[in-house]
């Protein structure tokens, strides 16, 4: 596997939590299409850093991301599925026991 190098710089949506950028930051955010643009909200710097091969993500691996950005120009992390039962407790009503 070929070794990757790339200095990322992550932003944060406005307008969903947990919804991330990852741009290449010589680049920034010129190669995100307008339309993901107009969803996304504005991009709030979260982050930069080097993607290495070894770099450890919460939902992506290295390859992936850095593929991605050198394909389209970003990487679109979503927000993570919420559980089903969760949920489901949520829309349950709930009564005080005294």
């Amino acid at each position: 596997m070929k070794q990757q190098h790339l200095i990322v710089q992550v932003f944060r949506s406005a307008k969903h939590d947990g919804m991330y950028l990852y741009v290449e930051k010589s680049i920034g955010l010129k190669k995100v299409p307008e339309e993901l643009m107009t969803r996304f909200g504005k991009g709030i710097s979260a982050m930069t850093m080097l993607l290495t091969n070894e770099s450890k993500l919460a939902r992506a691996t290295p390859e992936k991301v850095a593929s991605e950005i050198r394909e389209k120009g970003f990487y679109l992390q979503l927000p993570p599925a919420k559980e089903e039962y969760l949920l489901d407790l949520y829309k349950t009503p709930t009564q005080a026991v005294y």
